[in-house]
């Protein structure tokens, strides 16, 4: 039994379609909030139970039987993030699970200018400590983010923000398919965190511009806005100071080339390549 939790969140269900490729429904369940959003999953033959990182008691029932257990990420940073983490390990543990996948990032570390990548060290730390093995998937950057770091350039041609960085950008459905794909593997074959899950190409947002350019046939144009402007804006627009710190983080850790990294293993875990940025631009602009 393989339990994924936020099965009803966007990498969590798609990771449950891929494992439902792969194995048999009654080997896939999934631990969500509103068991009500999973009623497809649950009629399909997967098994629905009710689960709360908060709750401790939910989760153990929600875990009873597994071998392995998704765990993805909350979503919250700093130390709330590692105590709803270790909630997730804990009952994995009690529920006599033998291992635990957690949805990393290939920058991971507690050194990085981006905080999130501080929640996932110190989650993948929490690991080692653990009693459990565990596969750390250090994912590369969903590419749908770019829709929101490009703002307005898909309407303008014009990419305002800080300068950045080459950023390997992968999909969720890509990242989707490696999951699974460790999930019903060789067990052992990742032990700790995984190489980096990339795409095989990393591009700063001039180059995403270009390709947007050539995709719509407009003029491209990158305007570096400088990082206190750039804040600037981001307070008027009213978004909390965290939010805003966490921006800044990533233009900043993308500078210093966090993020520049390349490799085939993600790949390899498909069977294929990766889709490329280009194919995520032309299915945003088809969405603007």
């Amino acid at each position: 039994m393989i339990i994924v939790t936020g099965g009803t969140g966007k990498l969590g269900r798609a990771i449950v379609e891929d494992l439902l490729r792969r194995v048999p429904a009654d080997r896939v369940g999934v631990s969500v909030r509103d068991p009500g959003r999973a009623q497809d999953l649950e009629a399909r033959g997967v098994r629905v139970r009710q689960g709360d990182f908060a709750d401790a008691v939910a989760l153990r029932r929600a875990f009873e039987g597994a071998s392995q257990v998704l765990l993805v990420s909350s979503g919250r940073l700093g130390e709330e993030a590692v105590r709803l983490h270790r909630n997730v390990v804990d009952a994995a543990r009690d529920a006599g699970a033998r291992r635990v996948v957690y949805t990393s990032h290939m920058a991971a570390s507690l050194d990085s200018l981006f905080p999130p990548m501080w929640t996932h060290a110190a989650t993948e730390a929490m690991l080692r400590e653990s009693e459990l093995a565990f596969t750390a998937l250090r994912n590369g950057f969903y590419g749908d983010s770019t829709r929101f770091l490009m703002g307005d350039a898909f309407r303008t041609g014009e990419v305002n923000a800080p300068q950045d960085g080459p950023v390997s950008w992968t999909t969720h459905a890509d990242l989707a398919g490696a999951a699974a794909a460790v999930l019903t593997g060789e067990q052992g074959r990742f032990e700790g965190p995984t190489p980096p899950l990339l795409a095989p190409e990393a591009l700063d947002l001039a180059q995403l511009g270009e390709q947007l350019a050539e995709l719509t046939g407009r003029p491209s144009r990158r305007v570096v806005v400088p990082d206190a402007e750039y804040r600037a804006g981001l307070v008027a627009r009213g978004l909390p100071p965290e939010r805003i710190e966490t921006m800044l983080g990533l233009f900043a850790a993308a500078r210093r080339g966090e993020f520049a990294a390349t490799d085939p293993m993600l790949g390899e875990l498909l069977g294929r390549t990766p889709e490329t940025m280009r194919g995520v631009l032309a299915r945003q602009l088809a969405e603007v």
